[in-house]
């Protein structure tokens, strides 16, 4: 599990500098409330999760949603009258579903009570397929909910073992119709390089995937993160570490058959149907958005200031009733850091990055990575537009690098491994 980053000392009030909500309002603002909890830790995941045995006490399912409602609180006092109608709200873990349905809806309804809901608020709950039930998913549906990503991961037995995942694959679809008929929009979450995986494996995960009828695919590298099982067993020689050519040959197949089936990619790791698919809250992090990250280590984005909380759901929930900010640490971005972001991010979006926001070295680098098949010529030259092709796409890092000026030669660079964007 990641360490926080390091960082100035978070006041225990909460307190945002005046500066930063002086533009609240002027972008999309978003709540994502982190739900740590899980089953069981899968072994490549190093995200903030914990199973029940290893919380103790003070930490706790059934309590957890009012601990949350008093972090909302502190957000309230601290945005104050700056604070707009929430656009999005996008719940994740963790296991969110591992919670009552009723719990969830408690938690928008909180949101709702104090700070509003815009008129096509974008509700959003991560879910394995095990978690849900049709009853638990129309309470949802009725409670607000819009979207849920479901954790397919692959539909092959032997790699879904491998990933430590539990559920059944024909349990996929019974999510996936269940909340398509309580009138949810869904999307799956695919995962390929899992050692072991062949192309077949991954081509049957694709058109699993697609015969769901779902309105949104994602699609990430497995990576071998440190301290997670899965970097064990490859520092023991039990599995193979994923190998980047096979990767970037699992990126090409995944945006072939996507592609061939109506989807169009609109992020690097993303596919939608229509427009009308695509994951607004994420949408948020990658243009510049604002959001208040709610829950044991979720991250927050307000006016250029960043923080974080601590991890433990133990000391999140003591800070909370002793009256104090469960923040850990925060940061204010440079001018420069803004424009770094953008550039990482932006860059990664169908839309593409404004060719006149860059800087001079990264004007400059604009016609090298269209000569070098990385960028799109017409869209840099009519549109006045950074957008990746497939290859490009594969090599979205380098492309950074060089926009950045960070790497400023030639052609050539690292396959990629994985989503890169900054969640919180």
């Amino acid at each position: 599990m990641p360490r926080l980053p390091d960082g100035d000392p978070a006041p225990d009030s909460g307190e945002l500098p005046a500066t930063a909500l002086q533009t609240l309002g002027k972008r999309p603002f978003g709540i994502y409330l982190h739900v740590p909890f899980c089953r069981v830790r899968c072994g490549y995941c190093d995200f903030n999760t914990y199973t029940l045995t290893e919380l103790g006490p003070g930490a706790s399912t059934s309590t957890f949603i009012d601990t949350t409602l008093a972090e909302l609180d502190l957000a309230q006092a601290v945005l104050g009258d700056s604070a707009p109608r929430v656009d999005t709200i996008f719940v994740g873990g963790g296991t969110p579903t591992m919670l009552a349905a009723a719990d969830l809806v408690k938690a928008v309804d909180g949101i709702r009570d104090r700070f509003g809901l815009a008129d096509d608020v974008e509700v959003t709950t991560e879910a394995n397929p095990d978690s849900v039930t049709p009853d638990s998913l129309r309470e949802l549906a009725d409670g607000g909910f819009t979207r849920i990503s479901l954790g397919m991961q692959s539909a092959v037995p032997h790699v879904l073992a491998t990933l430590d995942r539990t559920h059944d694959p024909a349990g996929v679809e019974k999510a996936v119709r269940a909340a398509q008929d309580a009138g949810m929009v869904t999307s799956v979450d695919l995962i390929y390089g899992t050692p072991g995986e062949s192309v077949d494996d991954w081509r049957r995960s694709l058109d699993q995937a697609i015969s769901l009828e779902s309105e949104h695919v994602s699609a990430y590298a497995l990576v071998v993160e440190e301290g997670t099982k899965l970097a064990a067993q490859v520092r023991r020689g039990e599995v193979a570490r994923p190998d980047d050519d096979d990767e970037a040959t699992k990126y090409e197949i995944a945006d072939e058959v996507l592609s061939a089936a109506g989807f169009g990619w609109y992020e690097v790791s993303n596919w939608t149907r229509t427009p009308a698919g695509r994951c607004r809250h994420n949408d948020g992090y990658w243009t510049g958005g604002d959001w208040w990250g709610v829950g044991p280590g979720a991250h927050s984005h307000v006016g250029g200031v960043r923080w974080w909380n601590v991890k433990h759901p133990r000391a999140y929930a003591g800070r909370l009733t002793d009256g104090l900010s469960p923040g850990a640490g925060r940061e204010t971005l440079t001018a420069e850091q803004v424009r770094d972001e953008q550039v990482l991010l932006q860059v990664r979006v169908r839309d593409g990055l404004v060719v006149d926001d860059l800087d001079d070295i990264g004007r400059r680098a604009v016609a090298g990575l269209v000569a070098d098949g990385l960028v799109d010529g017409t869209a840099a030259v009519r549109d006045r537009r950074v957008v990746l092709t497939l290859r490009g796409r594969l090599l979205a890092d380098t492309v950074v690098r060089r926009l950045l000026g960070v790497d400023s030669g030639g052609h050539g660079g690292s396959a990629l491994t994985g989503d890169g964007t900054v969640l919180p």
